[in-house]
């Protein structure tokens, strides 16, 4: 008798796998580096996770890729019991990743201009860049983001709505803390990089199956 193939002894299951990991590594590869390179040297946060890190470091001097880590694993660890472990699982690999690429380039990459509003640009559109990778393969690209979705889940409350909030005030907690030109840099950041992702995914994903996942119910 013959016996039918299991779905993860597949080939094409195994090539799409393949595929969506390489998918995910490259998104947060290219998150690590805008923040490392371009972003952090400027104390500039791209994100509710990025700003506590800011934080952690100017105010205990902890490496901003533990201290990225540490806050983003602490928002999913927070909401995971109401999303569900199987689909933290991506969030966890894209948090790793883009904080070891983080301490990588830090070490390594030194800053090629060191100019603030150049590395703001150059940064923020890397860091769009990255994220919309992360988003066509349906993750989020940091532990607060899932902190959105399990408030939408629950609460209705859009996803854009809580980040804008939660992120909010992260950014002026730490433009308080340390310099207050930190949040019109922030939201600058925050922008841009969004326009980045609106171009990438409308230009590369026009079918609606392709959207971001928060989108649906």
């Amino acid at each position: 008798m013959r016996i039918p193939f299991l779905p993860g002894r597949d080939p094409s299951f195994i090539r799409r796998l393949i595929n969506k990991l390489s998918m995910i590594a490259a998104g947060s590869i290219i998150q690590g580096y805008a923040m490392a390179v371009f972003l952090f040297p400027h104390a500039i946060p791209s994100g509710g996770g990025a700003g506590i890190a800011v934080l952690l470091n100017h105010g205990f001097g902890i490496p901003m890729s533990l201290g990225l880590w540490f806050a983003n694993i602490a928002f999913l660890l927070f909401t995971v019991h109401y999303l569900g472990s199987v689909s933290a699982v991506g969030t966890v690999l894209v948090i790793t990743i883009t904080s070891v690429s983080v301490n990588f380039f830090e070490v390594y990459v030194a800053p090629p201009m060191n100019n603030v509003w150049l590395d703001l640009l150059l940064g923020s559109l890397l860091l769009g860049t990255g994220i919309a990778l992360l988003m066509k393969q349906r993750v989020s690209n940091g532990g607060i983001g899932y902190v959105a979705l399990a408030i939408y889940k629950y609460k209705r409350i859009h996803p854009g709505t809580s980040l804008f909030w939660m992120n909010g005030f992260i950014f002026a907690l730490t433009a308080y803390v340390i310099d207050w030109q930190i949040i019109v840099l922030a939201v600058l950041c925050q922008w841009l990089s969004t326009r980045m992702i609106h171009f990438i995914l409308r230009i590369q994903s026009p079918r609606p199956a392709l959207r971001p996942a928060w989108r649906k119910k």
